[in-house]
């Protein structure tokens, strides 16, 4: 028979999970039927197959059971792809009496983020016996009792369920009880014991019989009572209950030893067979934990803590009895109302730990389960987060959620989220529950490189060593790892010709940068430049900053004099001075430029020696060569002055010059005395000077006839407009200078001039012209205290003279310094040669500079 029935419940099990992986495609929801008691590993179905898919590849999909609850009843196996039970099944256990006992539970296919539904049956077998609540039980009888009078005998029970179930009693033999069996309107069956033959309590005091209770399994089990049967005087009346059934309702909340309700049963009989006693009947360990019954008041009191989620209903039986044991039966139906007493849980079922700053939005970071054990509003559950953060909630299937991302994340602004889901029920007060879910932001390369400043500009010193520091440069770049990884360049680019690495280089990790040979000042200035900053991502991006380079002028160049010039055969000039200037008078002017910038180029100019102490004074900014005090006989004709120009730099660079100065009235006396002088010089020095003498006299007549002719023209030019004027009405009037022949006089002297340069120690004359047609110079006619301004040439001709023959030559540049102006005046003829110094318009510019 046992062979039988296993095979009959394998049957059973293909079928069931057959009809129910059937009705689960349709219903999109998988249905599988199992007996209880059923060994470990057994299988329940063929999962993989009913999902389509591959048994030994449901771990790599991330297929497994979710289901929540603290005991595990089935199992995935992952090499078959079955479904087995994790343990023993008790369906008593489980679902007590209900017709039908289900386990569900939820398998997570995360690889497709989605959730099915598993309902698994759990079929009863016949694995329990009927049982009485006691091994024995006393009737009390009257012996008086007539045939017919109906006892209550105490109910077996029988966990199980359908033809497992208790189906019926059995009455041992006896000559005066039979058994009848009556079924209520909930379907259980009462046996009474029916007394069939009168009672003589003196021919027998006590019977003893045996209630037997079986199911209808196979194979049968039954249960027995003894049934002690103890005849007594007569009490004729047994006790009667108010009601037929008693109805509570209580909150779960309800503190231990309250009182539920009060029972009352009354018994119109006197003396002990009036005691009413109170009792539970087939009570079972859960009611009898939960609950107390005074066996004298009445009084039904809570005695353990109820649990709507547990159970939210109890039928509670007693029963009252007098003293000679006559009996009424009664039904307390406890009703438990729900109060919000289970905050909700949540199971956290997938989950993402981090995720790509440029994911889209959309993307599932998490799957969970919302439950709340309590009913009505107080299991309703609302999840949120808060609304600060770029994610948002979503329902989906059943109480799941998702949560997903609602806008872009960016990692330089959070790096990560500490995300607090909040679940709420609607309860009165509402209770929630928080549950915290980290999320790691991923980098990608999203930022160039950042400079600190939007241009740099850096100095460096002129004559710098070679791989001196110049300046260092950074760049910031708010990603990570090898996206924040910056490397520093210089665009390609030439100085003078040269490519620029070969002068700067930049350390590609430092940003530092490097002078790879010296700089010179003098030859350029600044320099712009280009750096780029590049991270190592992928790809990596880049950005630009100028630097501009600024080389810092040194005290590296000696001051150059420009005049007096040394001429190219080695000999010096000479610069006129007449006795009779007075102290100040300007003699010659030293002019120096210093290559060098700032203070560098400032110059100063002082006498370092003179061959008469205390004659000359030069200017200090000016370089200006002033007589100090008035010139004396005494003074030597020839005076030589060594002037020293030094910049301002550290430390100072200086140069020297030498001037000879010659001091005379007028040219033959010059000429004369520097004759004198040169009293060692051959007699080929004196025919020079004689020639030199002459051609001085003959150019002064040559320019004095000029001058007259010009002015008879200008005069009858002048006659001939006044008789037109006086023709005409009168001509507008006009300054008399305008008619001596300042016009002809400046065609002349812009034609002519006249410089002598003598030198006494060389042993050779220089007489210079200058060339027409190059007016530059101021000059002024002095005719007997009287002076008209006259344009004359700088460009100067120069001629040469020695013992053999005179030499003309262009000079090769302008004379940079003062003209001296030598000439006849005829309405003065007793007066000696006069000469008057100006300034040229060259030289002024240059002192305003």
């Amino acid at each position: 028979m046992a062979a039988s029935f296993r095979s009959n419940r394998r049957g059973l099990i293909w079928i069931y999970i057959f009809l129910g992986s059937f009705c689960g495609l349709r219903a999109e929801q998988i249905r599988y039927s199992v007996p209880e008691e059923l060994e470990r590993g057994s299988v329940v179905g063929n999962l993989a197959a009913d999902l389509g898919l591959e048994p030994g590849k449901l771990a790599e999909q991330g297929v497994r059971i979710v289901s929540r609850g603290k005991t595990q009843l089935f199992a995935l196996n992952p090499r078959s792809g079955t479904l087995v039970t994790a343990g023993r099944i008790d369906r008593e256990g489980l679902c007590d009496r209900s017709p039908k006992c289900t386990a569900n539970l939820e398998i997570l296919l995360e690889d497709r983020v989605r959730i099915l539904a598993v309902e698994v049956e759990i079929i009863d077998v016949n694995d329990n016996a009927p049982s009485f609540g006691a091994q024995q039980r006393e009737i009390k009888v009257a012996e008086s009792e007539i045939p017919g009078t109906r006892f209550p005998l105490p109910e077996a029970f029988d966990p199980d369920i359908g033809v497992n179930a208790l189906q019926g009693y059995q009455l041992s033999s006896n000559g005066h009880f039979s058994l009848d069996v009556q079924s209520g309107p909930d379907g259980i069956k009462y046996p009474e014991l029916v007394l069939e033959n009168a009672l003589d309590r003196e021919e027998e005091a006590v019977h003893h019989l045996v209630l037997t209770a079986f199911d209808g399994g196979d194979p049968v089990r039954s249960g027995t009572a003894k049934i002690q049967v103890t005849l007594m005087d007569t009490n004729d009346n047994a006790p009667v209950f108010t009601q037929p059934e008693y109805h509570v309702s209580v909150k779960e909340n309800l503190p231990v030893g309250t009182r539920l309700l009060t029972i009352k049963a009354t018994d119109p009989d006197e003396g002990a067979n009036g005691e009413v006693t109170y009792s539970f009947r087939n009570v079972r360990d859960k009611i009898s934990q939960l609950f107390r019954l005074n066996p004298l008041s009445g009084d039904i009191t809570v005695s353990g803590e109820l649990d709507y989620e547990d159970s939210g209903f109890y039928n509670v039986d007693v029963e009252a009895h007098d003293g000679p044991g006559l009996r009424a039966r009664s039904k307390v139906l406890v009703t438990v109302l729900d109060v919000n007493d289970n905050a909700p849980e949540v199971t956290v079922t997938s989950l993402t730990s981090s995720i790509r700053e440029a994911s889209s939005p959309g993307t599932v970071i998490a799957l969970f389960n919302v439950h709340d054990s309590d009913s009505g509003e107080n299991g309703l559950v609302t999840c949120s987060i808060p609304d600060n953060l770029p994610f948002r909630l979503e329902k989906t299937y059943g109480n799941y959620h998702r949560l997903l991302i609602h806008r872009t994340l960016d990692r330089e602004e959070v790096s990560e989220y500490n995300i607090t889901v909040t679940a709420t029920d609607r309860g009165t007060p509402p209770l929630s529950t928080e549950t915290y879910i980290s999320l790691q932001v991923v980098d990608i390369n999203d930022n160039p490189p950042t400079f600190t400043h939007a241009s740099y500009s850096a100095y460096i010193p002129e004559n710098n060593p070679r791989g001196a520091s110049i300046l260092s440069i950074t760049a910031q770049d708010p990603d990570s790892g090898e996206n924040a990884q910056v490397t520093y360049s210089l665009s390609e680019n030439t100085i003078q010709g040269a490519p620029l690495s070969s002068c700067i280089s930049i350390n590609s990790n430092t940003g530092v940068l490097y002078a790879l040979r010296s700089f010179d000042y003098e030859q350029f200035q600044d320099l712009k430049l280009l750096v780029t900053a590049r991270d190592s991502g992928n790809p990596p991006l880049s950005s630009n900053v100028s630097l501009s380079l600024f080389v810092l002028d040194q005290n590296d160049n000696t001051p150059e004099i420009l005049y007096p010039t040394l001429p190219t055969d080695g000999s010096t000039g000479v610069e006129l001075t007449p006795r009779s200037a007075e102290p100040g008078y300007l003699v010659t002017k030293v002019v120096a430029v210093d290559k060098d910038s700032g203070q560098n180029a400032w110059l100063s100019y002082r006498l370092l020696k003179a061959s008469e102490p205390g004659l000359f004074s030069v200017g200090l900014h000016t370089g200006e060569v002033r007589t100090v005090r008035a010139l004396l006989d005494k003074d030597a004709l020839k005076q030589s002055l060594v002037v020293t120009v030094q910049d301002h730099g550290q430390p100072p660079l200086s140069a020297t010059v030498t001037l000879t100065i010659a001091v005379s009235d007028n040219i033959p006396d010059i000429l004369a005395d520097l004759g004198s002088i040169n009293t060692h010089t051959d007699q080929e020095d004196s025919d020079i000077t004689l020639y030199l003498v002459v051609a001085v006299a003959v150019v002064s007549c040559v320019f004095l006839t000029f001058v007259i002719v010009l002015l008879v023209y200008r005069l009858r030019r002048w006659h001939s407009s006044r008789l037109l004027q006086a023709a005409g009405g009168g001509l507008p009037s006009m300054p008399t200078s305008h008619f001596v022949g300042v016009d002809g006089v400046q065609a002349f002297l812009q034609t002519y001039s006249h410089e002598v340069s003598l030198t006494a120690d060389s042993g050779k004359s220089h007489l210079i012209f200058p060339q027409p047609n190059y007016a530059d110079t101021l000059i002024s006619q002095e005719s007997c205290g009287k002076s008209d301004p006259l344009l004359v040439s700088q460009d100067l001709l120069e001629i040469k003279g020695d013992s053999s023959l005179l030499q003309v030559q262009r000079r090769e540049k302008p004379f940079p310094s003062r003209i001296w102006a030598i000439r006849r005046v005829t309405s003065c003829a007793n007066q000696p040669w006069r000469r008057r110094q100006y300034t040229s318009r060259y030289n002024k510019q240059q002192q305003e500079k």
